[in-house]
């Protein structure tokens, strides 16, 4: 028995809508893409779907509490609870630069967690 799921491409601006019919687990047909892109995503959302992961750590001696991080690239989606996790549980010490490693390989993903913000440490004095 076959089963029809339904996507918006995010992949570009147009926003299609996808379809796709699976069976048994296997993607049968995609349809309502108008560019390679949709089937693409479909089938990486059916298979393997991936999540940047965006949050927030606190940070120890700054001018601000926290630091935005994000993950420098995608991780599976099932591993995003984990990771947001790892990164509730982290501290960091300012100063604090964009593109700084907070988490190095979180969950084990081989993906690290970077600040996407500067924070300068608090002058004393």
């Amino acid at each position: 028995m076959s089963e029809i799921k339904e996507f918006v491409c995010i992949r570009c601006p147009l926003g299609c809508n996808v379809k796709a019919e699976v069976s048994e687990g296997e993607i049968v047909s995609i349809t309502g893409n108008t560019c390679p892109r949709g089937a693409e995503y479909v089938t990486a959302e059916l298979t393997a779907p991936m999540r940047t992961v965006t949050s927030i750590v606190t940070v120890d001696g700054g001018v601000r509490p926290v630091v935005s991080v994000k993950t420098a690239s995608d991780i599976p989606k099932g591993e995003i609870m984990n990771c947001v996790k790892a990164i509730k549980e982290s501290k960091v010490t300012a100063p604090i630069t964009i593109g700084q490693v907070i988490v190095a390989d979180v969950c084990g993903t081989g993906v690290d967690v970077i600040a996407t913000d500067n924070c300068d440490a608090v002058q004393e004095g």
